[in-house]
């Protein structure tokens, strides 16, 4: 007979509570629901499910506001990720996620999971994933166990993607006092399925099985939601057994075995066990399909003895997947997994009760009515203080203490321009042989589409991960603009079409209203750009509570972007070639305002960032796209951080190819030129300018010739000259430099 649940003492319940992240007014409605006081897992059900992780209470109203739908978008936001259709009957699955805490507190780890549970939530929807990215931001290498933290991140990283056999292809990475408690550690998949067999998690068919499969379950990981969803303090280390710890092998293996499956007609409905693990899966599949779900947890595949249910309910632990399977199919699934070496167990099934139910041993462990679990859901709208709006620094009042060459290597070797190769060295971004343009060679990653060339296309993705903190910190609505129209402007510098974004919102504390400000101002900016741009939101990820003892990041709404390209040849690279004119596209105002060159040479941080003017964004992108397309361009920069110097002077680092510069405008004065951060700029490389010229004129874009390929220098009007060899060695010494010190 089966027993019903142990309920908690109402003083004993009010304190776990508070210790699982519940508010006393959000513990009143868990009361309400039930009727009654809670049973131990019934309470830690409540908790993850409504901790900031898993519901958005703070973020949901805001997220609201962004564009999700367009003509190429075959699912978007509320899925494990986003779909869009690029042609030749495929579609592109991706989404962006965070493992921000558990990657400070346990970096390998950390980041490593971080990797594995972002490859599931594509590979659970039927793609095969063929790329990976990421997003970091750490903070000052001289900051206590900082670097330990940058080692064990990238570590974790390159060791999980090159042991699964997805090449990491690109990324951004920066480097700020803000992020010293607390750095950033985004991850990103694209994966590519047949349009027509996209798997989803709305479970169906009352009486069908419940089935877990994958590896076994730990007490790795418990409570990592809520963990997730808190401020550090000074007990971060003691956090540690709340990180996962991840097997790429065992993923590996649930990668091919789950596709495998796939191929067949027996799975209903499909989930990853990510945060709260067990409890979200589950709860999320019945929920999303209107029926209830009964689970028995004797059957689970555990790796530890004596294990409850309520730790079974909310380990994290690692390449698990939740499947309902059409009745009658199990020994089929089984004899799969099985060939794969993975577990297989059915554990449950799908009842019309609405009701989640949680059996253990013979005993009742829970018994929640699911619908109440999302309805009443904590939503706020919390109070929100806009950020001041800054001065705009006029260029001309800010002197130039260097010159240009001064600053310019100063530039190209700090911590934010410098070389990143010692961190793609540890990535395999070549595995599985489809890169066309690995890390550093494009302004996006290139990576060519298998399954086009089998069906007789060229079809490739451009790829990219973009965000400026530090204009999104000064005006958070324009940092939001211009985050996204990087991302547009880097897939357009390859000659891709720009199709939909993956976002990673990761900001400070909500219930400070200055916090919640910058989130529904970077919100507003986005939806603004993505409308502007035709470049809709179509999965995503919110991480909040990114503090150390009061102390928050930098506002950094990190944007994944996802284009096409029909023909792979089209790409080009970034890389400078000699005999050929330098082309400048858009307009050159000479904006300093929160500039790196004002907070590397002048020791500033101020001003307002550049305006983000979305129709010149879109005339000049899409004049230089039709250009690469007719064949007209060889190399291709999109202006950013550091300005047009740096943008040369990366194309000539690239091609190991010098340039003869010309001025800049008069009554500019030479610096801003150099270095100023306008927005909507790229840099070619053509070898008609006149006839480009001619046509940007005919378009109505602004262009102009600023010199000439060639030689072994950079060579600045006055004769000034800057030898390429002298900016490749200070580009890449810095980073070697810095994590030769880590023990």
């Amino acid at each position: 007979m089966t027993q019903t649940p142990a309920l908690l003492a109402p003083d004993r319940a009010r304190q776990l509570a508070a210790e699982f992240g519940l508010k006393p007014d959000e513990y009143d409605r868990v009361l309400a629901i039930l009727g009654r006081a809670p049973s131990l897992t019934e309470l830690g059900i409540f908790s993850v499910m409504w901790s900031e992780h898993c519901s958005y209470k703070s973020s949901r109203v805001w997220l609201r506001e962004l564009p999700t739908k367009a003509p190429w978008v075959i699912q978007g936001p509320g899925e494990n990720a986003g779909v869009i259709d690029i042609g030749d009957g495929l579609a592109a699955i991706f989404k962006m996620e965070s493992h921000n805490h558990p990657s400070f507190i346990e970096p390998y780890q950390g980041a490593a999971t971080g990797v594995g549970g972002i490859l599931r939530d594509v590979f659970t929807m039927g793609a095969r994933p063929i790329a990976n990215l990421n997003a970091l931001r750490f903070g000052m290498p001289d900051a206590p166990r900082m670097q330990r933290v940058i080692d064990g991140v990238v570590r974790g990283i390159g060791g999980y993607g090159n042991c699964v056999g997805v090449p990491t292809v690109g990324g951004e990475v920066n480097f700020h006092p803000r992020y010293n408690g607390n750095p950033l550690v985004n991850a990103m998949t694209v994966g590519i399925a047949d349009a027509s067999r996209i798997f989803y998690a709305r479970a169906a068919g009352v009486g069908n099985p419940v089935v877990y499969v994958g590896s076994k379950t730990g007490r790795d990981g418990i409570h990592g939601a809520t963990m997730a969803s808190a401020e550090f303090s000074a007990d971060s280390e003691e956090k540690r057994p709340t990180v996962q710890i991840g097997d790429p092998f065992a993923e590996k293996l649930l990668i091919e075995a789950c596709l495998e499956l796939m191929a067949t007609d027996a799975i209903v409905a499909i989930q990853d066990m990510g945060a709260a693990g067990l409890t979200s899966s589950s709860v999320e599949m019945a929920g999303k399909g209107g029926l209830g779900i009964e689970l028995v947890l004797d059957d689970v595949p555990q790796r530890e003895t004596g294990m409850t249910a309520y730790e079974m309910m909310l380990s994290e632990s690692q390449e698990r997947m939740l499947m309902v399977l059409k009745p009658g199919r199990e020994a089929e699934a089984q004899a799969i997994f099985h060939k794969w070496e993975l577990d297989f167990a059915v554990i449950g099934h799908l009842t019309d009760t609405g009701r989640i139910t949680v059996r253990h041993r013979g005993v009742l462990e829970a018994d929640i009515p699911l619908a109440p679990l999302e309805s009443e859901a904590p939503l706020y709208r919390r109070p929100t203080a806009e950020t001041p709006k800054q001065p705009v620094l006029d260029p001309g009042s800010v002197a130039d203490p260097v010159g240009p060459e001064a600053a310019l290597l100063r530039l190209v070797g700090s911590l934010d321009l410098c070389s990143r190769r010692w961190i793609w060295d540890q990535y395999d971004s070549m595995v599985g042989g489809q890169t066309a343009k690995r890390p550093g060679a494009a302004d996006a990653a290139i990576v060519r589409v298998e399954e086009s060339l089998e069906r007789g296309g060229r079809r490739a993705l451009a790829m990219t991960t973009d965000c400026t903190p530090r204009y999104c910190l000064a005006d958070p609505e324009e940092g939001g603009k211009q985050a996204v129209a990087e991302a547009w402007r880097n897939i357009t510098a390859t000659g891709g079409t720009p199709l939909a974004i993956t976002d990673n919102m990761n900001f400070g504390n909500p219930e400070k209203p200055e916090i919640m400000g910058q989130f529904a101002a970077a919100v507003r900016g986005m939806a603004a750009a993505c409308t502007a741009l035709d470049f809709p939101v179509v999965s995503g990820n919110v991480s909040l509570y990114n503090e150390t003892k009061g102390r928050g990041i930098l506002p950094t709404p990190a944007i994944g972007g996802v284009g096409v390209l029909e023909d792979v040849a089209q790409a080009v690279g970034l890389a400078l070639a000699p005999g050929l004119d330098l082309i400048l596209v858009g307009e050159t105002r000479g904006w300093l305002g929160q500039s790196l060159w004002l907070r590397e040479i002048a020791g500033r941080e101020e001003g307002a960032p550049p305006p983000v003017d979305l129709a010149a964004e879109r005339r000049n992108g899409d004049a230089v796209r039709s250009w690469i397309r007719q064949g007209r361009v060889v190399a291709c920069h999109d202006l950013a951080d550091g300005g047009l110097l740096v943008a040369v002077a990366e194309m000539a680092m690239g091609g190991g190819t010098g340039a003869t510069l010309l001025a800049g405008p008069e009554g500019l004065p030479a610096h801003a030129w150099w270095f100023g951060e306008d927005q909507a700029r790229y840099l070619l490389a053509v070898a008609d300018g006149a006839g480009l010229l001619a046509a940007a004129a005919a378009a109505g874009v602004p262009a102009a010739r600023i010199g000439r390929s060639g030689g072994e220098a950079l060579v600045l009007p006055g004769g000034l000259a800057i030898s390429v060899t002298s900016l490749v060695e200070t580009h890449e010494r810095t980073l070697p430099a810095l994590m030769a010190q880590t023990a």
